[in-house]
């Protein structure tokens, strides 16, 4: 006989027919439940019981719905809290997300969306505080690394989308994967996609799935990478790649949370948590009209930066050692060294690749190194992307003072071009130089 005590939710809703049927649906699920009418008579109700979950309207007699997520955040931030908003406002949905509400639903209720946003709200790990996993594999103890810690531990207890930015290398997706691994839907699938992979002309059948015989070569049914990822959450990597017209067809996917397969007739209900990244700037591919605004909205609920590695130096030497035992690993030899030299070189380098180029110079130089010592030699480090530590160079070396201008102003040009992959507006925003300078300035160094 199973004598564990039911789990308790908490009801804010100022309709006595609202209550009701939350009352009935929740109670079905062998769940018990607590009502209350206004703003005040939640309050008391927090202040003397413990719950697991909290589903209030937006509006309430005494105050709103947005005024009860921020009092819960303060006073209680492990409770969970939904919003219920009248049909068509998105705008205050986003805004619940924003200030910590779990996720939303909205009037009329779709009680099959009510029954699994609560399932999984109800998942969700009883104990607050950054996990060790977290700390495992996110290396590093500057002050950057801790503040992304704690932000991660506080987005994997929402729903809400999450634009993940930060430059190519510097571990997006692993920030990605520890968000969903530390929430609710940790037992279910992690879907990766990287949108600038897929082939445009096949993109929908990826996304959405097809039918058997709706193209040539479509010999059977394939379920889409919405469908595989039920329950748990996808992950859009370069998302700034998707074509226009599939970002029309991603909006209105995770507008109706229901998608439909290439070839079919009907739309397949679909429960994803949606996060995505991209090295590139998002505000300026809008403004560029390469990305649709409206779209823009719905993922950006959320921003999550990512620090580059320049920024937290003081993590490299730690990256290093780790990155070391791991080659060593198997071998039955102990790990390389990196001699002191070697350390202060990695730290004045500028990493443009960030993680995933320190972890590419290392094994490099792991394979060139003698008597397991790493010399600074053997980094092979672009001189272009060193940190100067004297400000200007010797003048004695200068032979032609616009020769040398010229030089610098092309490395920095070319270093901003590698570090967006070659997006122009991108790597013009980062020189602080208008689109018009920096096609002139390419014109002129001949890289254009």
């Amino acid at each position: 006989m199973n004598t564990s005590p039911r789990q308790k939710i908490l009801i804010v809703d100022d309709e006595p027919d609202i209550r009701e049927l939350l009352e009935i649906t929740l109670g079905r699920m062998k769940l018990d439940t607590f009502s209350a009418r206004n703003l005040g008579e939640a309050q008391a109700l927090l202040n003397r019981d413990t719950f697991d979950l909290c589903l209030t309207d937006m509006r309430l007699p005494d105050g709103t719905g947005l005024e009860l997520v921020q009092h819960i955040q303060q006073r209680y931030p492990q409770l969970p809290v939904a919003m219920i908003t009248a049909y068509g406002s998105l705008e205050t949905a986003i805004n619940a997300l924003k200030v910590g509400a779990f996720d939303f639903l909205t009037k009329p209720v779709d009680l099959t969306r009510l029954r699994e946003l609560v399932a999984t709200a109800l998942r969700m790990p009883a104990t607050g505080g950054v996990c060790t996993s977290i700390d495992r594999r996110l290396l590093g103890d500057s002050l950057p690394m801790r503040n992304l810690r704690k932000q991660i531990d506080k987005l994997a207890r929402s729903q809400a989308p999450v634009y993940i930015s930060g430059e190519s290398g510097s571990g997006k997706e692993l920030v990605a994967r520890l968000i969903h691994e530390q929430g609710p839907r940790a037992s279910q699938p992690f879907v990766p996609v990287n949108c600038g992979a897929i082939p445009s002309e096949l993109m929908e059948s990826e996304f959405f799935g097809h039918r058997k015989g709706s193209f040539t070569g479509a010999v059977d049914d394939k379920p889409g990478l919405f469908q595989a990822a039920h329950g748990g959450t996808l992950f859009l990597d370069e998302v700034a790649d998707l074509p226009l017209s599939m970002q029309v067809k991603l909006l209105r996917a995770i507008q109706e949370k229901a998608v439909r397969s290439v070839g079919g007739q009907q739309e397949t209900v679909v429960d994803v948590r949606i996060l995505c990244a991209t090295h590139k700037d998002l505000d300026a591919e809008v403004a560029a009209e390469r990305f649709r605004q409206d779209l823009y909205y719905r993922l950006n609920v959320i921003e999550l930066r990512v620090p580059s590695l320049r920024e937290r130096r003081d993590d490299i030497e730690a990256l290093a050692s780790h990155v070391l035992k791991r080659l060593a690993h198997g071998t039955g030899q102990p790990a390389a060294r990196l001699h002191p030299q070697a350390l202060e070189a990695l730290k004045n380098y500028r990493f443009p690749g960030n993680v995933r180029e320190l972890e590419n110079v290392l094994e490099r130089a792991h394979t060139l190194c003698e008597n397991r010592t790493i010399e600074a030699d053997d980094l092979r480090l672009s001189e272009g992307n060193c940190a100067a530590e004297g400000g200007i160079a010797d003048l004695t070396q200068i032979d032609n003072l616009e020769d040398y201008l010229e030089n610098v102003e092309r490395k920095l040009i070319l270093q901003a071009l590698e570090e967006t992959r070659w997006n122009r507006t991108a790597a013009a925003q980062r020189l602080n130089l208008s689109f018009r300078s920096m096609r002139y300035r390419l014109k002129k160094l001949g890289l254009d």
